[in-house]
């Protein structure tokens, strides 16, 4: 394998881990902060950053997301969203250990079957670790990203109005920041050329703005479920429609052999299977709707 393909392979595994405390961090931080209100996302922003812990999630997922950015400038977009994916399984592991957050027996399974599916994807991803690792069309990537950020938003808006909105939030989060991922992985193929000039490239507001957007979201998100159901939710809505823009916006080979198609199907199965085992929460009988 490529030098460079391994080392952004090996920083999407440092940002798996590294996004999974930030994300844990943020969760505490959101359960104390006032409610967060999608109609006044400034105010709730704020109110947000004045809880620490929410802020220290913050900071640790910045940290996260250079290792997110450098692997996705050094490697195929499905391989480093593969490895994101499959360093899920931590999840369980450090919010029982470091959070103090139990797991029930549902949770473990669902987490589990999440990251074996998603490793499925890495497993049958062929030569994409030989292709092109910017090769990408302007109308291929407006058109999914535009579809990321439609669907995003619409699911946002749909979840409020129901009675359990938690998972329908955290999905809507996912979606918003794999549009963000995917116009970062785009942007990526400047980088040799702008250098920082990137960061003033239209792109980059694009990113700001979508990741900005996800995040109130999944602030909301966590505030109303529980959270290894939440951010599992949120990662594998991010990381399949990442996973997918290999193919579809990146021209990264889809697999030669039906074994692998077949595999590949039963990895989504898998991840369906996970959002069963690992629903969003019940409200008791009686509760009024919370305010979204």
């Amino acid at each position: 394998m490529d030098p460079g393909v391994l080392l952004g392979l090996v920083l999407a595994l440092g940002c798996a881990f590294v996004s999974i405390v930030g994300f844990l961090l943020k969760q505490r931080g959101a359960v104390q902060a006032p409610d967060v209100s999608l109609r006044r996302p400034v105010r709730s922003t704020m109110a947000l950053f004045s809880n620490r812990w929410w802020t220290i999630g913050i900071l640790v997922a910045m940290g996260a997301w250079v290792f997110h950015v450098a692997a996705l400038a050094l490697a195929p977009i499905s391989l480093v969203q593969s490895v994101i994916a499959g360093g899920l399984v931590l999840l369980t592991v450090v919010a029982d250990r470091a959070f103090g957050i139990t797991p029930t027996r549902r949770e473990w399974i669902g987490v589990a079957c999440v990251a074996a599916g998603l490793a499925l994807l890495a497993a049958t991803s062929g030569h994409v670790a030989e292709s092109a690792r910017n090769t990408y069309g302007e109308g291929a990537w407006a058109r999914y990203t535009l579809l990321l950020t439609v669907a995003g938003l619409g699911l946002a808006v749909l979840a409020s109005r129901s009675a359990r909105p938690a998972m329908g939030l955290a999905v809507s989060a996912g979606l918003l920041w794999a549009a963000s991922d995917v116009t970062i992985k785009a942007l990526s193929a400047d980088l040799s050329a702008k250098g920082a000039g990137v960061l003033i490239d239209p792109l980059a507001l694009i990113i700001l703005v979508l990741s900005l957007i996800g995040l109130v979201v999944s602030a909301r998100s966590l505030q109303l479920g529980r959270a290894i159901p939440v951010i599992t939710a949120t990662s594998a809505a991010a990381n399949i429609a990442t996973i997918a823009a290999g193919p579809l916006v990146f021209a990264e080979p889809m697999p030669a052999h039906a074994g692998e198609v077949v595999l590949r199907v039963s990895a989504f199965a898998l991840v369906v299977v996970a959002a069963v085992l690992t629903p969003g929460p019940v409200m008791a009988e009686g509760d009024a709707e919370p305010a979204v």
